[in-house]
C-alpha cells in the first residue's frame, strides 16, 4: 500500500489536486492507496498521524509541497519548518521510504530533499514516476531503475536518475496523462474530500494543461512543471469538471499556469463545456461557475463569448505593468519577445465586463528599472482600467531556477551583493552563487531560502531605486516605497484595490495564508475568488452573510 500524505496546514484550505492525480495513477496500476490529509487536523496534527500509522503500514510515503512560502514580500513566512515536523514524526512511526513531490518541491528539489532527510524526490508530473518508484519498492528492485527519480545518497550526495527521454527532463510532456480524467471524490475518509475543500476553502479547481512555453524572467513554473504544453483532452477535463459539480463543487479554479495560453486548446475545452450544456438542459454545467488565470494575450471577442457562455464568472489578469520599458525582456515568450501591450489589459477589461464576468488585474511592482516615476505611472495606469478590482504586489520571490534568479547569481558570483537583493531575516549581504561555480546542485538551490548557518533567509527583489534614504542593508523592509504606493492610489478607489502592507498592522492585509477576511468569508458562505468579494470586504467582516 501506498500512502499520500498532504501537511499544509494553512487555511483557508486549498484542495491539494495533486494528490487526485496521484490516487488515480496508483489506482490504475492496481496498488492500494490512501490519503492522509492533514489539512483539517491541523490543531492536532501528531495525534492524526500517530493513529493512521498505528493502523496502516504502507511500504512507500508520498508527500506533496505545494508552497515553500508565502512568497509574499512583506511577510515572508517560511512553510518548510511545519512540513519538516509532520516529515520527521511520521519516519518515527513508519521504516518506508518517504518521497515528496509538487511545485513548491520542484522549485528547489534537491535542497529539499537533503533539508528534509527522505529518500526520494519528484520534480515536475509525478504520476508516472510514482508509479514506477512503488513498483520497483513492491519488487524489491533498485530505485536506480526510475528515469527521473531524484535520490538522496547520504554523504554521497543527492542525484537524479537520467531521463531515457531527454526531452521528458524539460518538456515534460511524457510525464502527464491527458486522455482519461483524474477520479475526484468527496466524502470520503481515504481520498481528498473536494465538497469539504470546497465548503472550507470557496474554490474547487481543474487543470486543462501543464507547463507553460513561455520565458518570464520571474516565473518558476517553465522549470519546475515543464517548457512544453501538456494538454489534456478536452473531454477528459470536462468529465472531471462534471464529476467536481456532481459533488456540489460548483465554483472551480482553473490551476493552468494561464489558461488562455495555447488558446485553441482553452476554445476546445469551453466548446465542449457549452456543447454538454446545449444537448442537456439537466446537465451540472449549467452550475458551472469557473474563475481563470489568463494573461493579456492572446485573448479575442470570440474568446470572451465562449468563457461567458461557458460559465465564467470571473477572470483573473497578470500584466504585472503598464511601462513597455520595463516589461521588456521580462514578460516574453520562449523566443524572448512580448507578446501583448496595456492596450490588450484594457480590451480583455472592456469584454469581461460586457459579459458580465468580474476581473481582477494585478500588478508586479519592484521588477529591475522600477522607480517610483514608473511606479506611480503604473497605477495611474491601472486604475484606469474598468476592472473588479486591482492588485498590487511589491517585491518579487526569487527561486533558483527562474531567469531572475540565475540572472542574481551570475551578476553576484558568490562574492558581490547585488542591489536590490533582501530578506526580512537577513542579518548579512546576501550573495549568490552561480550553479556552475557550486560544490553541488544542493549548495546552489539552498542559499534561495537559507543562510549560512541553516536558517529561514527567502530572497527577494526590490529594485533599489524605491529604497529609501534610510533604508540600508539587506533586511530593510522598503517601507519608503510602501508608502509611495500608498500614497499613489486615490482614497476614493481604495475599496476596489488590494494593497500590500506591513505584516499585522492593517485589516486590508490580502495575503492569502490564515487571512482574517478570507476565513471571514468562507465561515458566512462565500465562493468563488476571494478577490471578487474585496470591494465589500468591510461589510462581510461585521458579519453580512452570503
Amino acid at each position: 500500500m501506498v500512502t499520500l500524505v498532504n501537511p499544509n496546514l494553512v487555511h483557508p484550505p486549498i484542495t491539494p489536486y495533486a494528490l487526485d492525480i496521484l490516487t488515480t495513477a496508483l489506482e490504475d496500476a492496481r496498488f492500494d492507496v490512501e490519503v492522509l490529509d492533514l489539512t483539517f487536523e491541523r490543531d492536532h496534527w501528531p495525534d492524526a498521524v500517530t493513529s493512521y500509522f498505528q493502523r496502516r503500514q504502507p511500504m512507500l510515503i508520498g508527500v506533496t509541497i505545494r508552497n515553500t512560502d508565502t512568497i509574499y514580500p512583506q511577510e515572508q513566512r517560511v512553510f518548510l519548518d511545519s512540513h519538516k515536523e509532520i516529515i520527521d514524526c511520521i519516519r518515527t512511526r513508519t521504516t518506508a521510504p518517504v518521497v515528496a513531490g509538487g511545485v513548491g518541491f520542484s522549485s528547489m528539489p534537491y535542497a529539499l530533499v537533503d533539508y528534509f532527510g527522505i529518500e526520494y524526490g519528484v520534480k515536475g508530473p509525478g504520476e508516472f514516476t510514482l508509479v514506477q518508484l512503488a513498483e520497483a519498492v513492491a519488487s524489491a528492485n533498485p530505485p536506480e531503475t526510475v528515469p527521473g527519480l531524484i535520490i538522496n545518497n547520504g554523504p554521497a550526495g543527492v542525484r537524479q536518475i537520467p531521463h531515457g527521454d531527454s526531452s521528458a527532463t524539460t518538456a515534460r510532456v511524457s510525464l502527464v496523462q491527458r486522455a482519461a480524467p483524474y477520479r475526484r471524490h468527496s466524502g470520503r475518509a481515504d481520498r481528498v474530500d473536494n465538497f469539504a475543500y470546497f465548503r472550507r476553502g470557496g474554490l474547487g479547481n481543474i487543470l486543462t494543461k501543464n507547463g507553460c512555453t513561455f520565458a518570464c524572467t520571474h516565473c518558476v513554473e517553465p522549470d519546475a512543471k515543464g517548457n512544453r504544453f501538456a494538454r489534456r483532452a478536452e473531454t477528459a477535463v470536462v468529465d472531471e469538471i462534471e464529476s467536481l459539480l456532481s459533488q456540489g463543487v460548483q465554483d472551480l479554479h482553473t490551476t493552468d499556469s494561464e489558461f488562455n495560453l495555447n488558446i485553441a486548446h482553452s476554445k476546445a475545452v469551453l466548446r465542449e463545456i457549452i456543447r454538454r450544456k446545449s444537448r442537456d438542459s439537466s446537465s451540472p454545467l449549467h452550475d458551472l461557475r469557473l474563475w481563470i488565470y489568463v494573461q493579456p494575450a492572446p485573448f479575442d471577442a470570440e474568446y470572451a463569448a465562449l468563457l461567458a457562455e461557458a460559465g465564467c464568472a470571473g477572470i483573473n489578469v497578470a500584466p504585472d505593468h503598464s511601462r513597455p520599458e520595463l516589461l521588456s525582456g521580462w514578460k516574453v515568450s520562449a523566443g524572448g519577445t512580448g507578446f501583448y501591450t496595456f492596450e490588450d489589459v484594457r480590451r480583455v477589461c472592456q469584454w469581461a465586463s460586457e459579459y458580465g464576468m468580474a476581473t481582477m488585474v494585478e500588478a508586479l511592482l519592484g521588477m529591475p528599472g522600477e522607480t517610483p516615476e514608473t511606479m506611480r505611472a503604473c497605477v495611474e495606469d491601472f486604475q484606469s482600467l474598468d476592472a473588479t478590482v486591482v492588485g498590487y504586489t511589491l517585491g518579487i520571490r526569487v527561486f533558483p531556477y527562474s531567469p531572475l534568479g540565475r540572472r542574481l547569481a551570475a551578476a553576484s558570483m558568490g562574492s558581490v551583493p547585488v542591489p536590490g537583493l533582501q530578506s526580512n531575516d537577513a542579518d548579512e549581504p546576501i550573495v549568490l552563487t552561480p550553479l556552475n561555480q557550486c560544490t553541488d546542485t544542493v549548495t546552489y538551490e539552498r542559499q534561495f531560502m537559507f543562510d549560512r548557518a541553516g536558517g529561514f533567509r527567502p530572497v527577494y527583489y526590490f529594485s533599489p531605486e524605491l529604497r529609501g534614504d534610510d533604508e540600508r542593508g539587506p533586511g530593510q523592509r522598503y517601507d519608503h516605497a510602501l508608502e509611495l504606493l500608498w500614497d499613489y492610489v486615490p482614497h476614493q478607489d481604495r475599496l476596489r484595490v488590494m494593497l500590500p502592507t506591513r505584516p499585522g498592522l492593517s485589516p486590508e492585509d490580502n495575503n492569502y495564508a490564515d487571512n482574517p477576511f478570507l476565513l471571514r468569508l468562507t465561515e458566512l458562505g462565500y465562493t468563488g475568488a476571494y478577490w471578487s468579494h474585496w470591494p465589500r470586504r468591510y461589510q462581510i467582516m461585521e458579519g453580512v452573510p452570503a
